[in-house]
């Protein structure tokens, strides 16, 4: 099934692959919106948490880093439980 040149098929076993890195991309981008939000940075010279833009998309950042490193090494432990 292809719809405008994209395999649809493949995203969605990309997506069922990722589902864990998005879900925490997504806690991790309202985590960044509200620490912008109640903590933030009163003077405004701060280069992450002066706009909440800039404050999710580095909360998305760092929750997509740790889904990710967090279902390698499940992924690691669950083969190495299956050669045992």
């Amino acid at each position: 099934m292809v719809a405008d040149g994209i395999n649809l098929g493949k995203m969605k076993n990309w997506i069922l692959k990722k589902k864990i890195p998005i879900i925490i991309t997504c806690i991790g981008a309202i985590a960044g919106l509200l620490y912008w939000n109640y903590i933030g940075c009163a003077s405004g010279n701060c280069g992450i948490t002066a706009n909440w833009h800039t404050s999710m998309a580095y909360g998305s950042l760092m929750g997509w880093l740790v889904g990710d490193f967090a279902t390698g090494k499940t992924k690691k432990k669950n083969e190495e439980n299956e050669n045992d």
